[in-house]
């Protein structure tokens, strides 16, 4: 599982220390895709095939499989930890999550999301302002 919010900056080539504590479970292959409010996802290998294998329960022809198979898959790149512990975040992606010389970590379960520090605290006042709303509905599902 992971945990916590790190700050971390890129360097000229676009390249970015992951957080040693998120760094535990970063064992075997790393995805990196878009996410859903203009932000990174990275994908340990075991979850990135266990979106995968959810995703070939729903039919192929689905407009909805279509259209979720070309943001998250079309958007998809193996990145590699180098010696250093840093990944490549390739233009693309800096481009479409608006990340410049810094990156913010958020360990996210089973993903880590990765965000512009700007976006980040824009998302984070959005979520204060729906969070009584969200408790109340995750009560409502036993969480």
């Amino acid at each position: 599982m992971f945990l916590g919010e790190y700050r971390h900056t890129l360097d000229e080539k676009g390249r970015v220390t992951v957080p040693a504590r998120l760094r535990e479970g970063l064992t075997s292959g790393l995805f990196l895709t878009r996410g859903h409010d203009t932000n990174l996802l990275l994908f340990p290998q075991e979850a990135w095939e266990a979106l995968a294998a959810r995703l070939e329960l729903t039919p192929s022809a689905s407009r909805e499989r279509r259209i979720f198979t070309r943001w998250f898959f079309g958007g998809a790149t193996e990145v590699y930890l180098d010696k250093l512990g840093r990944i490549l975040v390739p233009a693309y992606l800096r481009e479409y999550a608006e990340i410049d010389s810094e990156a913010i970590f958020v360990g996210s379960d089973d993903i880590i999301e990765l965000w512009s520090p700007p976006r980040w605290h824009q998302e984070l006042a959005q979520n204060r302002e729906m969070l009584g709303d969200v408790l109340d509905d995750m009560a409502q599902k036993g969480v």
